[in-house]
């Protein structure tokens, strides 16, 4: 019997990212596996110089700076059976007529949410030893804190309260359990028993709110969940607390957030904002209690191999005829990432 033919396939993105995505030896495993001319990486798909290889195409590799995948892109690849997007979320990449059309689309999400949960769980361990206050101070005094400024420091029974059960919410709950900590959960999809089978405590948000220390967002970015953090929400959380969010600026309430902070009454750490980038004159760039940082905690440098990696395993998977492992199906969109 004839071996089956390799899945012809394009790349999608801007060429920027497909070195750190598709470093040699994993090209290489992608063009044993798949027909694809590693040269070209298509951004505009009116560009007769991919028409060609776009007019065959079954597979597009999809990335950062891909254009919207619309019905006018299914006209010039009408063979398209599969999008592999290389990064996470797929919510403004495919439209409706490529769903309609029966296109399987696949990301590495789950890839992506491994270093979130690793920035997010430095950042927890970090604020419970209230380091960055500590480092604020040892810069002005240049000595150690008294005991009497360290009484409420530590990380021995901190009260973590994680929103959202996403994958990055459910790895870093994973990272969390060796630690002594007590860990509370908020996610209206999840039940009191999954959540104890995950190692936190299942509560509304309002309460999760009251009772945590650190309040760590890994929600997804939908019409239910923006400004989920409002004035009122925020005004829950204990004086001196700490907000965490590596999800997207739009779950907080902004403006309010911003007073609490200036007022000093809570502390932050903001990997994503509203808008991104803040204005050159917000405040949060200079207030000792806001460690600020530019949507890093996703993927960067030598982290970029695991997506890659992961749409690599996807299109082996589709030459041997067998279902994705990380599908994204059309009516999960409504309450995922």
């Amino acid at each position: 019997m004839p071996s089956p033919q390799p899945p012809r396939a394009v790349f999608a993105m801007d060429p920027v990212h497909l070195p750190l995505l598709f470093p040699p030896p994993l090209m290489a495993r992608l063009r044993r596996t798949a027909d694809i001319d590693t040269e070209l990486v298509v951004r505009d798909f009116t560009d007769p110089a991919g028409a060609a290889a776009l007019a065959q195409a079954e597979v597009l590799i999809t990335g950062w700076g891909c254009p919207h995948l619309d019905a006018g892109v299914l006209a010039t690849v009408p063979k398209l059976r599969a999008v592999l997007h290389a990064a996470g979320s797929v919510r403004s990449l495919v439209g409706e007529a490529l769903w309609k059309h029966g296109v399987t689309v696949s990301s590495a999400v789950t890839g992506n949410a491994v270093p979130v949960a690793e920035y997010t769980l430095a950042m927890i361990l970090l604020a419970g030893k209230d380091a960055l206050a500590h480092r604020e101070r040892y810069r002005r005094t240049h000595a150690g804190p008294p005991p009497a400024e360290t009484a409420a420091t530590g990380n021995l029974g901190r009260r973590v309260g994680v929103v959202g059960a996403s994958r990055v919410g459910r790895r870093l709950l994973e990272l969390l359990r060796p630690f002594d900590l007590t860990v509370l959960l908020h996610d209206p999809y999840v039940s009191p028993a999954e959540a104890a089978a995950l190692g936190a405590e299942l509560l509304p948000l309002e309460d999760l709110l009251r009772r945590s220390d650190i309040v760590s967002l890994h929600a997804p970015d939908i019409p239910e969940t923006h400004h989920m953090l409002d004035r009122a929400r925020l005004a829950l959380i204990r004086d001196g607390g700490v907000l965490i969010n590596t999800a997207r600026g739009a779950l907080v309430d902004h403006e309010a957030l911003t007073e609490e902070l200036v007022s000093g009454r809570l502390r932050a750490v903001l990997d994503v904002t509203e808008p991104e980038p803040l204005p050159a004159d917000s405040p949060l760039y200079r207030l000792p209690n806001v460690f600020l940082t530019p949507h890093i905690a996703g993927s960067l440098g030598n982290e970029l191999q695991r997506l890659g990696t992961t749409v690599v395993e996807e299109v082996e998977r589709l030459a041997a005829a067998l279902p994705p492992l990380h599908e994204v199906r059309h009516a999960d969109l409504a309450r995922v990432a």
